[in-house]
């Protein structure tokens, strides 16, 4: 009989705000899934929006190289999402060969819609702390980001776990 316990590494006790930033990342995660479905959406697609909304214009191959794929799976990302209507190819200004990626209004008003409410809220809870509660919230926080990017980065001399 196989026990179905996990067999890594034990965790070691964490503390309730790891824990809470571990619940954070699973509701941004659910947040992401329910807007992409009100979208119509993929994650993938999703994220090459997000970039467009949040950039603007992009060429496709900047758009590649932000969303970690080829260029072909880039079209195809850009071709389902002019399909939709969430985006469209236009001439690049300075560049009479080039073309860019443009986020179409109506998906912009829309995504956003559903997204400044939600930072609005998140900001709002802010007004519960004092200044020196917020200054230690920040600090915290942006230690955690220092974290994330540090173990972000690719780490050399290692096996990837496939080949292991």
């Amino acid at each position: 009989m196989q026990s179905s316990e996990p067999t890594g590494p034990p965790m070691a006790a964490v503390r309730p705000p790891t824990v809470l930033l571990r619940a954070l990342l699973d509701v941004t995660e659910e947040f992401e899934r329910a807007l992409g479905s009100e979208l119509t959406v993929n994650p993938t697609d999703l994220h090459a929006m997000e970039h467009l909304i949040m950039s603007g214009p992009l060429s496709p191959s900047e758009l590649s190289r932000r969303l970690g794929v080829t260029s072909a799976a880039t079209t195809t990302v850009v071709d389902r999402l002019t399909a939709l209507g969430h985006v469209r190819r236009e001439p690049h200004p300075s560049d009479r060969r080039g073309i860019r990626v443009v986020a179409s209004e109506a998906s912009t008003a829309r995504a956003m819609g559903r997204i400044m409410p939600m930072i609005a809220g998140v900001d709002a809870v802010l007004d519960d702390f004092d200044e020196a509660e917020q200054a230690a919230i920040t600090r915290y926080l942006q230690c955690v980001v220092e974290q994330y990017r540090d173990h972000a980065e690719p780490r050399t001399g290692v096996a990837p776990a496939a080949s292991r």
